[in-house]
């Protein structure tokens, strides 16, 4: 079965290209170029990933994001926007975005990062129990992180996090969409209880160099391994 991709542009020439190359790959797409045309679009083709300019004509991209978020949570989204401030980024995270690919762009990158994008989700839908992160063996059911043959029980919250930034890695993840995630809501005593969890978790994956926590000032956290 044929991956479906949602594409919202509204530059004609662009989007034209853009859809005939992913065609030639074997995607099957759908483009609109009227953002108050997506939702009933988006309903009645059933996406596996949406791919979304942010400037568009009557709806912006931020808020399809939001509509879309309220049908399906499970449907990665990419923004595709000629914007560069900080702020548009952690907008888009925020609103459900999972990645965020700016103006011009080439049709590989585009490429790449949507493949990223759906073998995560796969991953999920898998449910595989025991995730391999690094050097370590991560047993989800039973909260245990191993290495080596040394086990370290992790609390609930701290696996939910753990789990949420491997499924999410090499991507900046926003600081209130992991609050969302793990407590539900993104309160300031909430958000201290963030960064202690961080610090706990940079301590018991400090024995593998290759894994790494990253601070993105301003923005959230990327986890590499």
């Amino acid at each position: 079965m044929r991956v479906k991709i949602l594409y919202v542009e509204d530059e004609l020439s662009l989007g034209k290209i853009v859809k005939e190359t992913l065609e030639t790959r074997g995607f099957e797409v759908i483009m609109i170029d009227d953002g108050a045309k997506v939702i009933e679009a988006f309903i009645k083709f059933e996406p596996d990933i949406c791919i979304l300019d942010i400037m568009l004509p009557n709806r912006s991209g931020f808020e399809l994001a939001k509509d879309i978020r309220q049908t399906r949570k499970d449907v990665p989204i990419i923004f595709l926007t000629a914007k560069t401030q900080t702020e548009d980024v952690v907008k888009g995270f925020t609103l459900g975005g999972n990645d965020y690919i700016r103006k011009p762009f080439s049709m590989e990158e585009l490429i790449v990062r949507m493949e990223h994008l759906l073998a995560k989700k796969q991953t999920i839908l898998n449910g595989t129990d025991v995730l391999s992160i690094g050097r370590y063996r991560f047993q989800q059911q039973r909260q245990l992180l191993e290495l080596d043959g040394n086990e370290k029980k992790l609390s609930y919250r701290e696996a939910e996090l753990l789990k949420f930034l491997w499924v999410n890695k090499h991507d900046v993840i926003d600081r209130k969409q992991l609050l969302m995630h793990i407590w539900g809501n993104d309160s300031f005593f909430n958000s201290r209880n963030l960064d202690v969890y961080i610090t706990k978790l940079r301590g018991y994956l400090k024995d593998d160099p290759s894994i790494e926590i990253i601070t993105i000032k301003g923005v959230g956290y990327r986890f590499v391994e």
